[in-house]
């Protein structure tokens, strides 16, 4: 929870500079890729938009799969994904996602991404945060 209130200062405070909102199209394109990879469990494809830190601490796409399935169910099957608050300053992206898993519990989700020295932009990290008792 600490960490979820950070990185959503994070996101309330960063600046918006004119090239963040295609910063934030871009990240919020990943996200919503990664997922569609998650819901076809192509885990190969899920892996490649996480950034080199995450790839380094998950050396593997089904061991990063397993984590996801594992820590983040919300994220790897859901009712409904929509996206909320972005912010992007200096290379960096935070995303807010409304989330409302399988069995209708309400979440929010923190999205990090950053940009890579390539010019891409990759998934960093992701907080989650249940907001409610679901239906």
């Amino acid at each position: 929870m600490r960490a979820f209130v950070v990185l959503a200062a994070l996101l309330l405070s960063l600046a918006s500079p004119a090239r963040a909102a295609d910063d934030v199209a871009t990240a919020q394109g990943i996200i919503r890729s990664q997922v569609e990879a998650f819901s076809r469990d192509d885990a190969a494809t899920a892996y490649s938009y996480a950034a080199p830190a995450i790839q380094g601490m998950f050396p593997q796409a089904d061991i990063f799969l397993g984590m996801v399935q594992r820590n983040y169910a919300p994220v790897y099957r859901h009712k409904s994904f929509e996206f909320g608050e972005a912010r992007a300053v200096d290379g960096k992206i935070a995303q807010q996602v409304h989330i409302v898993d399988a069995d209708g519990v309400p979440w929010e989700a923190l999205y990090t991404l950053e940009l890579e020295p390539d010019g891409s932009i990759r998934i960093s990290g992701c907080v989650l945060l249940k907001t409610g008792q679901g239906v």
